[in-house]
């Protein structure tokens, strides 16, 4: 599993751990993964994503799952996010029209 997120494509940081004489070590800075369950309304589903903090925050900001993956850009979403965002959009259109 990598250590990404599926909605904003956070994904780990590199950078030096600097002690006090100044002497530099790699280290990894994680993002602040969390799995979760989120439903979609438009589906009528629920849907296990592993995602940021920060983009759980994004998502009940824009107002649910369905507005933030419609918002998104594909290329930042996972594949599981791009597929579910499709889904979203068809279901949309054949109900609009």
């Amino acid at each position: 599993m990598a250590r990404r997120c599926e909605l904003t494509a956070k994904s780990v940081l590199v950078g030096h751990k600097v002690s006090h004489s100044n002497r530099k070590t790699k280290r990894r800075f994680l993002p602040n993964l969390c799995n979760v369950t989120l439903i979609s309304d438009t589906l009528g589903r629920s849907v296990r994503l592993s995602v940021s903090a920060r983009a759980l925050k994004s998502i009940d900001h824009r107002g649910g799952l369905d507005a933030f993956l419609i918002k998104a850009k594909v290329d930042e979403l996972s594949p599981r996010a791009a597929e579910l965002k499709r889904a979203i959009e068809k279901k949309k259109l054949a109900s609009a029209g």
